[in-house]
């Protein structure tokens, strides 16, 4: 086997197309996204039709980003990671017709990976120490999840979401007190101006699995207190329910992933995902690290939204577990942790 693996990752789950290329999963020589949150603003969210066909437009552009940023061409890459799952189906399909023609005509390994695993690796890019066992808590639009990555390649699903994820939740919020698209970046940067202690919004629990989540109430109890205050011709204060929504989302992330971590005699935390950039959840996990005396980590927030690098680097690894796929490689937007 050759001391540098060099992976092309493709990303095209939802709205950002990307290419990366990174060596041995931790060196990353290249990240290029295209983001379509502008276009998509117009709209309140993610439109699939429009975010399918913007792939296809922008696909070989990224890719070719990519490679001239690397100083890489085809012929010098080992394997292609692409995303197959989970995400919107035109939009995967797009990147997975786009791995596979480069696949057969370049005669190169082609690996599909996980998107939501693809969250959990992004942090060996940044965190050269990091190495499994760890806890991972995954939180995203569509994943709110509690894991045991146990190796590479395998996990172990000891926490989910019942309803909706923690993201999804922050996007409702975020539309109904006016702040549109998308919601959780804007909803972390209002509550800085808000009383977090305003509004006692409810912790989600559950009682026969403490460590799933639920987050379908505390966003009815945001939509209830604005149509309460709407009736009563009460002042709407959206700092304060931005903050106030905010807290009670985190404390339970938090509450939970720590009584996992003492559960399961877990040292290390790790958090991955979107919402894993929002800066009241890493301030509170950290504090809550530290009083427990756990190592935690998390990405940069590049590497916490959609990228092709953090593909690359599951793909890595993938591919040394001696995983291949054929160009019967499909797309699966239902795609599970840990399904192959």
């Amino acid at each position: 086997m050759k001391d540098e693996i060099v992976i092309l990752g493709i990303e095209s789950s939802c709205d950002e197309t990307a290419a990366a290329v990174v060596v041995n999963g931790r060196e990353v020589l290249s990240n290029v996204i295209s983001s379509q949150i502008d276009l998509h603003k117009l709209y309140g969210g993610v439109v699939p039709e429009i975010a399918s066909r913007k792939h296809i437009e922008k696909i070989n552009q990224v890719i070719e980003a990519a490679l001239e940023n690397a100083q890489k061409n085809l012929d010098e890459i080992d394997a292609i990671a692409v995303t197959y799952g989970p995400g919107l189906v035109g939009a995967l399909l797009v990147g997975v017709a786009e791995a596979k023609a480069i696949s057969y005509a370049k005669n190169k390994p082609l690996v599909g990976v996980h998107h939501i695993e693809g969250h959990v690796s992004a942090n060996y890019i940044e965190h050269k120490e990091l190495e499994p066992p760890f806890l991972c808590l995954i939180v995203s639009g569509g994943h709110t999840h509690l894991v045991v990555v146990k190796d590479y390649g395998k996990y172990e699903i000891v926490g989910r979401t019942r309803d909706d994820a923690a993201g999804e939740a922050f996007d409702k919020v975020a539309r109904a007190i006016g702040l549109g698209y998308p919601g959780g970046p804007k909803i972390d940067k209002l509550s800085k101006e808000g009383d977090r202690n305003a509004i006692h919004f409810p912790r989600g629990n559950i009682t026969d699995a403490p460590f799933d989540f639920s987050f379908s109430g505390v966003k009815s109890a945001v939509l209830n207190h604005l149509n309460m205050c709407q009736m009563k011709n009460v002042e709407i204060k959206p700092a304060d329910i931005a903050a106030s929504f905010q807290e009670s989302v985190v404390d339970v992330l938090v509450t939970k992933t720590i009584q996992a971590a003492q559960h399961l005699d877990m040292k290390t935390v790790v958090l991955a995902g979107g919402v894993a950039s929002n800066n009241g959840l890493r301030e509170r996990m950290n504090e809550a690290c530290n009083k427990q005396g756990y190592k935690l980590f998390y990405p940069s927030p590049v590497f916490c939204t959609d990228n092709a690098a953090m593909i690359a680097a599951a793909g890595y690894y993938e591919f040394m577990n001696g995983t291949r796929h054929g160009l019967e490689l499909n797309a699966v937007p239902n795609l599970k942790i840990g399904q192959r």
